[in-house]
């Protein structure tokens, strides 16, 4: 009896193997079609013959299957428009030639592409989408019987769930180039399965560019297929604005840009002829663009982009001439006839992660030469095109030659739980072309090990269940574990918001429900099945109530770090991350916020909430309660702080002062962060620490070094730290006193570093050890008599000698010389000023003293 394979099920449930009689009818996922195509094979080959005779990529068709039955794997470039996408699978499945047909997967990057591939091979062959080809994508599955065209995520999830992938005989990964990461990671594990269980499954990795060393050397040396393609020639009209424009700066593009595209567009409506395909970076530009145009004669203006509602349109031919603005989408994995023209603004997005914050945002960066490439050449696959280029062509030759991959910028917690549940958590057995960034393979094992998917490194039983459901794991966890609503929620969160939704989720969540978005339903319907297929009641522990409630208690599990509590005027969240709502926002007053969407532009020193769901504490503490903490603080704000504090991550929850701690590690940081400023330094305590630097200099250890960095340095050993609990504290200690505590106790200060020292006047003098050495200052009449003054140290004291006035007269270090020599000036230039006290000849027998005289005398 024959068996049925059923081809992936897009989340409908598990696909069931179903064996009947033949000529009945067979089940695929859950669906039943007609098993019997021969009574029809003749009619569907006569007519792929008159519709695809002419598509260039036939040529090699022979050559790709004798490669396959040879080797098994095969690289396949051709530039677009040559049949890659579609004449290719069926030639693969025997459907051109009325053979016995096989089984054949082809995985597209994009819903939208999948969509349209397995529309255009059914019209190939003269049939409705679900006969002999079908697609599923996420929401939404159309069964074929022998060629199914799957979104690389869908293919993703059939491999986690029946990696043998029995009855499929080959699968062709289309626009490998692209470099998604769900198509690397579903062709590593496609030559894991190869190598280990299916060695008769066949692999094609098929490109639209000519560089196919990289993936042949992957595919373990596999043979290359070129077709050439009837390709037209494109002419290069470079066309940049008149002036400078702004560089993008996250998702903000230059205004002006804008205006000068739509300039464009209008120039080659009036200088060209044919359809206008116009490459704009997201549907935000596509919006604006399409408002400065809406109005122009006998146009049909379309839009192509994620959300876009109008695709059939943009794939089909079109009775009036149309400009049709489009996303990297149209770039190389759809047909859109009848285009003539393309105009480049020369831009793209790519996702940004900023792992630290648990933030992720797209930003908005330069095209690739390589892109730049793919997109002019959708002008030449009909007939000799134009594509105009918003840009110089000196610009040009500083375009990256190729965008990066996503593995290297894009959040890694969904792969690293398939790497995981694939059997190589660090995926360093996968077959990859770059490997994964440490960084973020990292802070995805953090997050996944939070959510109770990886334990130890190993996937887990609630792990594999959060794979299966068929989005991000933190959408999963909130599945699981959230209200029987959460279905509702999570299809929002897992899809593309409207430009125009609201911060506040509810709002959008209700709009959603009043207008019936399909989608949302779908996807809605969709994750609903996989709840009751893969959660746990016993896991379900946070209940709904209100759409308020439900809401924040889905994205509160969802994204526990984004938790946040009001602070000045804005909110911090669990993470750290400081985050502002727009100024009009409904949400403004609320005390807790759970943040579903934000990013952080380059620069800014906070997260923009973009959607956000109210909670309370109760919620907050429930969702992210593995950051909640009550911890003793001890540290140094600007002064000691000691308290007992219960925090939910970064977030303050309560306080309370803790008497008696132990403060010294505080006080002793905050000696390091301020410094001895903190301590009063009377005149005293200065001249010790002079004296003190000044043997320590000379004499060396074990005089104790008193610089800033070494008292700081052993502040344990002189300060009396059980009695310092307040920065008031170290004010009142007494300096002096506390650094004579270094000094071991067979040292004298007092005898080799003498504060004062006693002239021949009988005054005691204070010495200056601020200097490299000592200074003695004394009026010059203190010191008749002495011909040597002290050496302190055995460094020779410096002497200042002082008029009567006291200001320097003479400085010497040797006075037997001054007297000698120099004193015989001075008193010729100071004793007519200062009369009144004495100038002998001999200042050597005269007799000191710091008096004046009645008279003056000579």
């Amino acid at each position: 009896m024959p068996r049925a394979e059923p081809l992936e099920s897009a989340g409908v449930g598990r696909a069931r193997r179903v064996e009947e009689p033949a000529g009945r009818y067979r089940s695929y996922g859950g669906r039943r079609t007609h098993s019997r195509p021969c009574a029809r094979a003749r009619e569907p080959l006569v007519i792929l013959d008159a519709r695809a005779g002419d598509l260039p990529i036939r040529d090699v068709v022979p050559e790709l299957r004798a490669v396959l039955e040879k080797a098994g794997t095969a690289v396949l470039t051709a530039p677009p428009g040559t049949g890659k996408t579609t004449l290719v699978p069926l030639a693969l499945a025997g459907l051109d030639s009325g053979g016995s047909p096989r089984r054949v997967i082809v995985a597209e990057p994009r819903r939208i592409a999948a969509r349209a591939a397995a529309r255009r091979m059914a019209w190939l062959l003269g049939s409705e989408v679900g006969a002999e080809v079908g697609f599923s994508v996420r929401g939404e599955h159309r069964p074929g019987r022998h060629v199914q065209v799957v979104t690389t995520g869908v293919l993703l999830q059939r491999l986690l769930d029946d990696p043998e992938l029995d009855g499929i005989d080959t699968i062709l990964i289309d626009e490998c180039h692209e470099r998604h990461l769900d198509a690397d990671t579903t062709l590593a594990f496609l030559l894991d399965v190869r190598e280990t269980l299916r060695p008769d499954l066949r692999l094609v990795a098929a490109s639209a560019t000519a560089d196919a060393a990289p993936w042949s050397r992957l595919l373990g040396g596999a043979p290359v297929v070129h077709a050439s393609g009837s390709t037209h020639p494109v002419e290069v009209v470079w066309a940049p604005p008149a002036r400078p424009v702004a560089p993008p700066h996250g998702l903000r593009v230059d205004p002006a840009l804008l205006t000068h595209v739509g300039g464009v567009v209008r120039r080659a409506l009036a200088e060209r002829t044919g359809d206008i395909l116009c490459f704009l970076p997201g549907a935000g530009e596509i919006g604006r663009v399409a408002a400065a145009l809406a109005g122009l004669p006998e146009i049909d203006l379309l839009q192509a982009h994620g959300r876009a509602e109008r695709l059939d349109e943009v794939l089909s031919p079109g009775t009036r001439r149309r400009v049709i603005l489009a996303t990297s989408v149209a770039e190389s994995s759809l047909t859109v006839p009848g285009v003539r023209v393309v105009i480049d603004a020369g831009l793209a997005r790519e996702p940004r992660t900023d792992h630290g914050r648990g933030l992720g945002s797209l930003t908005t960066v330069r095209v690739s030469k390589a892109s730049a490439r793919q997109r002019a050449g959708r002008a030449g696959r009909e007939a000799p095109g134009v594509v105009y280029r918003c840009w110089s062509e000196a610009e040009d030759g500083r375009l990256p030659d190729h965008a990066q991959p996503e593995i290297a910028l894009a959040d890694l917690t969904a792969f690293a739980l398939q790497a995981a549940c694939w059997g190589t958590p660090d995926a360093s057995a996968l077959a990859l072309l770059d490997p994964p960034p440490a960084a973020a393979m990292a802070a995805a094992g953090r997050t996944l090990h939070a959510l109770g998917a990886l334990e130890n490194g190993r996937v887990t039983d609630r792990g594999r269940r959060m794979a299966a459901m068929g989005v991000h794991p933190r959408l999963a966890r909130a599945l699981l574990d959230g209200p029987a609503e959460a279905a509702e929620v999570v299809a929002l969160l897992s899809g593309e918001l409207p430009r125009h939704a609201s911060d506040d989720l509810v709002s959008v969540w209700r709009e959603a429900r009043r207008n019936g978005w399909r989608d949302w339903r779908r996807e809605t319907r969709r994750l609903a099945q996989a709840v009751r297929d893969h959660a746990d009641p016993l896991e379900r522990g946070l209940g709904g109530g209100g759409d308020d409630a439900v809401a924040g208690t889905v994205v509160a599990l969802a994204y526990p770090e984004r938790v946040a509590r009001r602070r000045g005027g804005g909110y911090l969240m669990v993470s750290g991350t400081a985050a502002t709502l727009p100024a009009d926002s409904r949400l403004a007053s609320a005390e807790w916020l759970a943040i579903a969407v934000a990013d952080r532009p380059a620069g800014a020193a906070s997260a923009r909430i973009r959607q956000a769901a109210v909670i309370d504490q109760d919620v907050a503490l429930a969702a992210a309660g593995p950051f909640h903490d009550v911890e003793d603080e001890i540290s140094w704000d600007g002064d000691v702080v000691a308290r007992r504090v219960e925090r939910l991550g970064a977030v303050e929850l309560a306080s309370a002062p803790l008497p008696g701690a132990d403060v010294s590690t505080a006080v002793l940081t905050g000696l390091r962060r301020e410094g001895l400023s903190l301590f009063r330094w009377t005149p005293e305590a200065v001249s010790v620490r002079q004296r003190m630097a000044f043997c320590h200099r000379v004499l060396g250890e074990p005089w104790p070094d008193v610089s800033d960095d070494a008292l700081i340095g052993t502040a344990e050993t002189w300060l009396d730290l059980p009695r310092l609990r307040r920065r008031a504290d170290l004010e009142r200690v007494d300096m002096a006193s506390a650094l004579t505590t270094l000094l071991p106790w067979r040292l004298r200060l007092d005898e080799v570093a003498p504060e004062r020292i006693t002239v021949p006047s009988g005054s005691r003098i204070r010495v200056d050890y601020s200097g490299d050495q000592p200074v003695l200052a004394a009026k010059l009449q203190e010191l008749f008599g002495w011909d040597a003054a002290p050496r302190v140290a055995g460094v020779p004291l410096v002497v200042h000698l002082l008029s009567p006035a006291g200001r320097p007269a003479a400085v010497t270090a040797d006075l037997a010389s001054f007297w000698r020599d120099g004193y015989r000036a001075v008193r010729a230039e100071l004793r007519g000023r200062y009369p009144r006290h004495p100038w002998p000849e001999d200042p050597l027998g005269a007799v000191p003293t710091r008096r004046t005289t009645r008279r003056g005398n000579g």
